[in-house]
């Protein structure tokens, strides 16, 4: 009972566009401030929010520019993501503490994981944390009461070792260039390497080369576990913001 009660939180918004039929959201970062990053700014990340091409939520990220650009992967932002009306109906709120160090293995202490946490409508919902790791890096994704939800990791090979380049094809000159996908496992799955079964993926995926020329312009297709709540789709849909930050702020690639 404690778990439904978790997983039923969120505000009225979220409960609405995350709707038990939703299987998909596509995440579009907008061109916003294209000349004011040539000319070496680094603007805030603005999100479009689609299910099935149709825009349901938008959110623009409210961050310091200074250190945006000396510590573009550690800088703290807090992001309020609205239905696409831009009213303040509230979907979800993603907010990330600044950080000492950007991801990576063999940190020293717990405080220097970077983690964000996810609320709607005042109440809260969980949030990610980058899990020690070597060379594959992990994270976990845990609900208001703390309890992991999901487990969140690049596809890997060799018995879990490496991160697997090829799943979404060739990387070099094929379907699967500039891609880049999460795989989501459940919290319990005992084995997520290899290949475990996943239930759901975030996928970093190309756009325009003039986009990606010229701007951190990025896009990512959310695919939602079977059954999730609403609340579960939030957290997930926040994660999306989260590895935007965490690992292409400063990669066009």
């Amino acid at each position: 009972m404690v778990q439904a009660n978790t997983m039923d939180r969120g505000s009225e918004t979220l409960k609405a566009v995350l709707a038990p039929g939703v299987k998909e959201m596509d995440i579009r970062q907008t061109r916003r401030g294209c000349l004011q990053e040539l000319l070496g700014c680094e603007a805030n990340t603005e999100f479009k929010y689609f299910i099935d091409d149709q825009q349901v939520a938008y959110s623009l990220a409210d961050s310091n520019c200074l250190l945006r650009i000396l510590c573009p992967q550690c800088y703290p932002f807090e992001a309020k993501i609205v239905d696409a009306e831009g009213s303040t109906n509230e979907l979800l709120t993603v907010e990330r503490p600044c950080v000492p160090f950007p991801i990576g293995a063999c940190k020293c202490c717990s405080c220097c994981l970077i983690t964000s946490s996810f609320s709607s409508g005042g109440q809260d919902l969980g949030k990610i944390s980058e899990d020690y790791f070597y060379c594959v890096p992990t994270f976990t994704v845990t609900d208001a009461d703390g309890q992991a939800v999901y487990k969140i990791h690049p596809p890997t090979c060799c018995g879990g070792l490496c991160v697997n380049c090829c799943t979404e094809g060739n990387p070099c000159c094929g379907k699967g260039c500039c891609k880049f996908p999460f795989h989501v496992f459940p919290a319990d799955q005992e084995d997520t390497n290899g290949d475990a079964p996943y239930i759901g993926k975030i996928l970093k995926r190309p756009k325009s080369l003039l986009t990606e020329a010229f701007t951190d312009s990025n896009s990512f297709l959310v695919t939602f576990p079977d059954n999730s709540t609403s609340a579960e789709k939030g957290l997930l849909m926040g994660s999306a913001l989260y590895f935007n930050a965490t690992f292409f702020e400063t990669d066009n690639s």
